[in-house]
This record gives structure tokens, sequence and C-alpha cells, in this order.
């Protein structure tokens, strides 16, 4: 058998990361590159990955780059958190190593525009702004965020803030780290705010901020959502009570797959025994761009960087391509389907579309 080509995977795949994120990124990730094999590899060769656990910790993803360069991997893919993949991709750009992140939404991945990174998911600003037209298309004008320290809460503050500005609408913010649960609930009372967004870590503390508010009788008519997609994973279809249903939340899924995403589905479902999220869609058309360039371009680190803006792949979600998108360091998928949807309460395996864009 020849020398396979080997590609760096990061992901989260202990806490304090999103775990589930991590294991569905990874599972579409895996799936790839059983389909690449299945079909003649990369010029012949098998395609292997070398995963890492980044934990959400940019310090240990920047050790896991270094260690992935020394070892002579052609790229790097994945990563879910946004703080990570920020690292990873000042990382890189100092090395020479190109990067194709899947699944962190940051607008701001690097601080200078770079030829080394290309990203698949959509830029927070863009979907973030579609979930906040839900919002104020269904009548809220002043809501609340409750907010850990991050600089991806933070960007996503400012994202909301502005857009409801711009409608004659206002946000407040609600720092956990100095109230309670009970107290956000009192603070909501106060503000008279319509609708609660969740800009916290899973599945705590937004959990014990659902669960509190869902308690407080004060609040039966507040809108409780969550734009970062955290019930998206089954720790909400199996909280108390329901509790973790009717809470919209962002995802990049069209209306309907294709042929390519079914099949791509009926993989994924068999792999992880689930339902596959989102997530584990963008690891699988990560690889199925990556394996496209190989082919065609080679596998010299040069020369895949060169080749994101002569990307054309049919992904699961629709036609990939990349391009420059003002405001934005990277190469830039613009962009992927995005819903806003929420699990049905009579159902928490079944999922509402409420809003494309």
């Amino acid at each position: 058998m020849r020398e396979p080509v080997r590609i760096g995977a990061l992901a989260p795949l202990s806490r304090p990361g999103w775990v589930e994120a991590g294991r569905h990124l990874l599972a579409g990730l895996e799936t790839a590159v059983d389909h690449v094999d299945g079909t003649g590899g990369i010029l012949g060769r098998p395609l292997e990955l070398v995963v890492r656990d980044t934990a959400a910790d940019p310090l240990r993803a920047e050790a896991a780059v270094d260690e992935l360069a020394g070892l002579g991997v052609a790229a790097l893919v994945g990563e879910y958190h946004s703080v990570v993949a920020r690292a990873v991709a000042a990382r890189v750009d100092v090395l020479g190593l190109p990067f194709l992140c899947s699944s962190a939404v940051l607008d701001a991945l690097t601080d200078r525009p770079t030829e080394w990174v290309a990203r698949l998911c959509p830029a927070q600003s863009h979907g973030w702004r579609v979930y906040a037209d839900f919002l104020l298309d269904a009548g809220h004008r002043h809501i609340a965020v409750v907010t850990q320290p991050s600089v991806y809460w933070a960007s996503g503050t400012r994202v909301l803030t502005d857009h409801f500005a711009s409608r004659g609408g206002t946000v407040v913010e609600l720092d956990l780290a100095s109230l309670t649960p009970s107290e956000v609930c009192d603070e909501l009372v106060r503000h008279r705010s319509t609708a609660v967004l969740l800009l916290a870590g899973h599945p705590e503390p937004a959990m014990s901020v659902v669960a509190s508010v869902r308690g407080d009788r004060r609040l039966a008519d507040l809108v409780i959502g969550a734009p970062a997609g955290q019930p998206e994973f089954a720790a909400w279809r199996g909280s108390p009570d329901g509790a973790g249903s009717a809470i919209p939340f962002l995802r990049y899924l069209p209306d309907r797959l294709g042929p390519l995403g079914a099949r791509v589905e009926t993989a994924l479902r068999a792999r992880l025994g689930e339902a596959p999220s989102f997530v584990a869609f963008e690891g699988y058309d990560t690889v199925a761009v990556l394996a496209d360039v190989m082919r065609s371009r080679g596998i010299e680190r040069a020369d895949i960087a060169a080749s994101w803006p002569h990307v054309d792949v049919a992904g699961t979600r629709g036609r990939i391509r990349f391009s420059r998108v003002p405001g934005i360091g990277v190469w830039q998928w613009a962009w992927p389907p995005v819903q806003v949807v929420d699990r049905d309460p009579a159902r928490p395996d079944r999922f509402r579309v409420l809003r494309t864009g």
C-alpha cells in the first residue's frame, strides 16, 4: 500500500469543550475519509486523519498545530469553538499550513487577511442577523442576552445590538459572572424583556437559566432563544419536562437535502447511532472539499492554499465556492444555508423550521 496522505483534524472531544459537537464533527470528517478512500483515495494514496482533541483550549490547539505540522500533514481541518479556531488560524498563518475551518463562525477569525485559511460555516454576523430578523419580525423589540466572558459571546452581542438598534430595538446584557439564574429572572422582569437569548456554555450554565426562566410564572410568555445552536444536541432533547423544547436556534442545513446529502445523512446516522447535526455535515463537506483540491492540485501545502479561490465542489448542503467577503480575512463560503429552528414540544426529537435565510 502506498504511504497515506495525512491531514490533521482538530475537534473538542473532552470537557470543557462541547463534546457532542466534537463527536459529530469527527463523525463527518471520518465518514468523508471513508468515502474518499472508497473511491480511489488521493491520487491512488489513502487519506488518513490524524486527530487531536482541543478541549476548547486555544493553547492546547496551538500545541497540536505545531505537532501536526511537524508530522508532515498536508493540511488541517475541523474545529468547532471560535476562540480555538482563531488561535489555530493565527498559528497556521505563521507556519504556512493550510487550514479548512469547518464550524467556527467568529467573523474575525484572523487579525489580518491570510491566504492559508478557508472556512465553510457562515460568519457570525451573517447568521445572527438572520436570527435577529426572525425575532424582530415576530414583534420582539426589547430583548435581553445572558452572557459569559468570551470573545465569541461579545461579538454576538455586538451583532445583535447593532442590528436591533438599526430597527429601533434594544438589547440589554445580563452578565452570568455576577448574576444567578434566579437573579436573571428578576432582571428580565425589571427590563420587561420579551425574549432572552442564551449566550452561555452548553450544557451549563445555559440549562440552569432555562430551568429558572421556565419555572418563573412572571415569565410565562417570555421567548428563550439560543442562536449559537446549543439545543441541536441530544442533551437538550432529554431535558426535564421538555424544558429544552421551543428554543429557537441557528443551524446550517437546507430545507431539503439533495441526493448526496441524503446518502451522507444515512451514513452519518449509522456511524453516530442518532440523527446527525448540521456539524456532522460541516465535517463531511470539509473533507470533500479538501479531497477535491488535493486530487486536482496536489498535496503540497502551498498548492492547497493557492486553490481556495478555485474551489467548486458539490457539498451535502449546496455548491461550495470560496470568495473574499468584506471584513473577513479568510476565504469564505458565502453562504451556506441558514435556518432558525426549534425542537417540537410534542416530539422533542423533531425540529420545526421557523425561518430560512
